[in-house]
Parts: structure tokens; C-alpha cells; sequence
């Protein structure tokens, strides 16, 4: 089966919502019949996910691959850079850690050769698929980085495929953005560029055309639609960035107030989604500066560099509020680094943390975590073992979840573990992992989407509104809007938005083929 045609969005700058974009459009093609493949080649992302061969992917594109109803493959994003560092990052290609690099290492060693990576990926994806859904990397325009750039124009050449200029008009100047970022491109690239899209509206339409008007007058390209503000359209974010602009989701006097340490290299945040389904419950990221304050859990989430952030915790007078609060009874739970932290000492020998040095975790799990060069990326499948805690009735039933770290923790005392791993990457194994302690009040695991096993999640809010007198409730009470609902939902807004007939001449495919009414 040889690719159609495709499309590829690139944006006038980061964050202006590309990555939900292109998951609503491999939903879109998904309905009208084809066979749909994202595609990023290069992601800058702290957000990952595991295919099911065990490679690692940013999640964007594992979204997107599940919008467009498709298994995710490395191929779909060959190259994923996770900073760990000030200038330093983890380079993972098709899947596999290839090495921590500096900016000028990566630039000037590494991307010179990746081109041929992403050639490769791009051809597979073509052999099997009808269309390809590509999303670009921050802005072409970028002219200081452009001589090595393989994430925008160049993956939008190779590929064979029009591309889309998407401008964010909440964030206020988007005729400037997207005029400007169209002077700087070379002539061969403003070629590629067949229309526009203004994406998160929310104003009066009619007060817009004059603009749009003025818009393909003066570029000659026309303008595809205009996508309104999707508000809590509920496909996952791509990276960090947007907790920016995020202090807390619930009421603020809602009687469960839960706080989530932002460490400067927070990963897999996503891990936190289930939280904001929970009914009463303030969940409230406790940014640089802040004090954790009076709440009734605290949850230390995954990180890029777990020493790093646990000297960012320390040094910022976490360590200490933290114990404080598990003396007052207060549930500390820690994912992945969060659970690392919570642990004895941190030893770092390969320098694989970019430390080569150890250190003292805040002691509150009989555990110790060393860094090797290997790294555990798999989907698992694993048995509540814990009779301890809010967990204790749960004993024996079945989660699922993923792991994509590089340090093993060994417990110090013979004790039960949190769960036993039964499945990894679709082979059986049995690894014990996560502890409990102070009464069941602080628990680790490195299993990321743990709060997504609703048995989990509701055990875990009951804990809580016991405590506080609140009244129990079910599995019914928590609200998980499905995945296939939240796509079909989005796709729907943009399909509503778009020229969808002009759309499907620029990608080259035929009327005959638009199978949507």
C-alpha cells in the first residue's frame, strides 16, 4: 500500500497547537476511510510514551497514532530529544537512547546525519499508510538554526507534501506572525506553504474576515478556516509548556486539596489527568517560590533528571515541609523520579544523570536508586501485592501501566512490594516494584498512568474523603470522558472549521475519494 498524500502543520512558533490539530485531523481521515499516520521527526519533549515493542515516542504522536486508529511505531516520531539539563539532553532515536549530548554536540555531530534517519522512517510510513498527518517542530523561520534544520521544510520536501502555516490568534498578532514568518522563509519554501490556519478563537467572526481578507491578498494563499478555542478539548498536551499558563484545575475551596510539586524538568504529567476527574477535589501545581501549604496529599511526579529536581526540591525548602506533612498524616505518593526521591540515596556512577555523584533521597521508602546507562521502557501489566493502606483491599487485582526510566531501585529491607509486573512488552516476567510506608500514607512506583487504573484512582480519593468525612464513591462517580469521544469531538470542531473541500485538494486527493457527507 503506497502513502496518497499527506499534509504537514507547521507553526508560527511553539504552543500554538499543532499537536491537537494534527490528532483531530488523523481522526478526520480515520472517519472518511484512509489509512492515517502521524509523523514528527524531530520532538523536543519531556511527554513520552512506549510502543508496544518497547521503543520510546513522544506522545504527541502516540495520540495522534490512537486518534487516527493505529498502533503507535517509532517511526512515527525517529527522533526524540528530552532535555536533562541546561544545554544538555537524552537523544533517542527510533526508539532507543543513543546518547546525552550538549546543543553543540547534537547540532553540530549528530544532525548532519539524522536527515537519513528521518528519510528512512518517512518511507516506511509511506509503504503502509494512505495519508500522512506531519507535524512540524516550532517555527521555519527559525533563520540562526535553519543550515541543519530537519523537523520543518526539509521533513515537509522529503515527504512530498503541502504544507499548512498554523498561527495561535489568542496569544494576540497573529497577521504579523504569520506574514513575518513568511518574509523569512526562502523562496522554495514559501512554495511548500499552500494555506493558513488561525487556530483558538474566540471572538466575532465577522470582525475578523477584513483581516483574512487582507491576509491572502497579500500572500496569495488562502486562508482554510479558522478553529475556535477548545476548551478542555482533553487530548493530552504535548509537553509542559501549557502548565505555564495552569495554577490549579477545581474549586478552590473544594474540600480534597491535592498539590503536585512542578519540578523545572517535570515528564509524564499526564500521569495527573485522572486527579482532575475527581468530585470536591482541588488539584494545584506548586510552582518555584510557593509553599505546599495545608492539603491533604502531595504527589512528586516524573522527571528527566530526578537528582537534578531533588536538588531543586531541597534547595527550595521542600524536603523539609514534606516530612512535616507525612507527621501530620498527610499521603505523599511519588511516580517514577517522585518515587526515587522518596528513597534513601540516589547514586549515580555512569554519570548517567550528568552528576556522577550521590544523593541523600528524603528517607521516607526503605529503598535506594542507582542510574545505569540501560533504560526501562515497556507497557506493563501488573498485581496489586501491597495488603497495607488505602491500596490493601485492592491486593491481587490487575493494573496496567508504562515505565520508561533508567534507575533500578533496590529495596533495603525485606518488605512487600507495591505490585508485582507480571507483563512487560508482551512478555511475562515477575518484577517486584514500589513500596509503601507510614501506615500506606507514603507510596512510590515507577509506573506511569497508576491514578488511570480507575480501581486505583477511586481507592485513592475514598482514602481521602474518609479522612475528611466526605461521603464514599464509586467507580460511577468518576467521570473519564473516553478517548474516542474526546477525538471525535475535536475532529468534529475542526472539520466544522476547515475548508475541508479545499483541503482535500491541496493533499491532491480526489472528490471520489471524500467519503464524509
Amino acid at each position: 500500500m503506497v502513502s496518497k498524500q499527506g499534509v504537514m502543520l507547521q507553526g508560527t512558533s511553539s504552543h500554538v497547537g499543532k499537536s491537537v490539530l494534527c490528532a483531530a485531523l488523523c481522526r478526520i481521515f480515520n472517519q472518511d476511510g484512509y489509512t492515517v499516520a502521524p509523523f514528527k521527526a524531530q520532538n523536543m519533549a519531556l511527554n513520552s510514551m512506549v510502543t508496544p515493542e518497547g521503543g520510546e515516542i513522544g506522545r504527541a504522536q502516540g495520540v495522534q497514532a490512537e486518534a487516527a486508529g493505529v498502533l503507535p511505531s517509532v517511526d512515527m516520531n525517529p527522533i526524540l530529544v528530552k532535555p536533562k539539563k541546561d544545554m544538555h539532553a537524552q537523544v533517542i532515536v527510533r526508539g532507543t537512547p543513543l546518547a546525552d549530548m550538549s546543543a553543540s554536540e547534537y547540532r553540530q555531530d549528530y544532525l548532519p546525519r539524522a536527515g537519513e534517519v528521518v528519510q528512512k522512517s518517512l518511507q516506511e510510513l509511506r509503504n503502509n499508510y494512505q495519508v500522512l498527518i506531519i507535524e512540524g517542530a516550532g517555527s521555519p523561520a527559525e533563520i540562526n538554526l535553519k543550515d541543519n534544520e530537519i523537523a520543518n521544510m526539509r521533513t515537509a520536501y522529503w515527504a512530498g507534501v503541502p504544507v499548512l502555516l498554523v498561527a495561535d490568534i489568542d496569544r494576540g498578532g497573529v497577521f504579523a506572525s504569520l506574514i513575518g514568518t513568511l518574509e523569512l522563509l526562502d523562496p522554495w519554501e514559501r512554495d511548500l506553504v499552500q494555506g493558513f490556519i488561525i487556530n483558538k478563537f474566540r471572538g466575532d467572526l465577522e470582525l475578523l474576515k477584513p483581516g483574512l481578507k487582507y491576509l491572502e491578498e497579500r500572500t496569495g494563499k488562502p486562508v482554510l478556516g479558522v478553529v475556535p478555542y477548545l476548551f478542555d478539548h482533553g487530548i493530552e498536551e504535548e509537553d509542559s509548556v501549557f502548565l505555564q499558563d495552569r495554577a490549579s484545575w477545581g474549586p478552590e475551596d473544594a474540600p480534597l486539596k491535592i498539590a503536585v510539586l512542578q519540578f523545572p524538568r517535570i515528564s509524564n504529567f499526564t500521569d495527573l489527568n485522572p486527579l482532575l476527574s475527581l468530585p470536591d477535589t482541588n488539584v494545584r501545581l506548586t510552582k518555584k517560590g510557593e509553599k505546599i501549604g495545608a492539603v491533604d496529599a502531595v504527589i512528586l511526579p516524573g522527571t528527566k533528571n530526578t537528582i537534578a529536581d531533588l536538588d531543586y526540591l531541597k534547595e527550595e525548602g521542600y524536603e523539609e515541609e514534606i516530612i512535616q506533612l507525612v507527621e501530620k498524616g498527610v499521603h505523599v505518593i511519588g511516580i517514577c523520579g517522585g518515587y526515587q526521591m522518596l528513597g534513601k540515596s540516589l547514586r549515580d556512577p555512569g554519570e548517567n544523570e550528568n552528576t556522577g555523584e550521590n544523593r541523600e533521597g528524603l528517607g521516607l521508602l526503605n529503598c535506594s536508586t542507582t542510574f545505569f546507562p540501560e533504560k526501562a521502557t515497556h507497557e506493563v501489566e501488573a498485581r496489586i501485592n501491597t495488603r497495607e493502606g488505602w491500596l490493601g483491599h485492592l491486593n491481587g487485582e490487575i493494573i496496567k501501566g508504562y515505565e520508561i526510566h533508567m534507575g533500578h531501585s533496590e529495596f533495603l529491607v525485606e518488605k512487600e512490594p507495591l505490585v508485582h509486573i507480571t507483563m512487560r512488552s508482551g512478555q511475562k516476567v515477575n518484577v517486584n516494584d514500589g513500596l509503601m510506608a507510614a501506615g500506606g500514607r507514603v507510596l512510590g512506583t515507577h509506573l506511569h498512568d497508576f491514578f488511570a487504573n480507575r480501581n486505583v484512582l477511586v481507592a485513592f480519593a475514598n482514602a481521602l474523603r474518609q479522612e475528611k468525612g466526605l461521603p464514599l464513591i464509586s467507580a460511577e462517580d468518576v467521570y473519564f470522558r473516553s478517548r474516542e469521544e474526546v477525538y471525535d469531538q475535536s475532529a468534529a470542531s475542526v472539520r466544522e472549521a476547515l475548508d475541508m473541500d479545499k483541503l482535500y485538494k491541496i493533499m491532491g486527493l480526489s472528490q471520489e475519494e471524500y467519503l464524509w457527507s
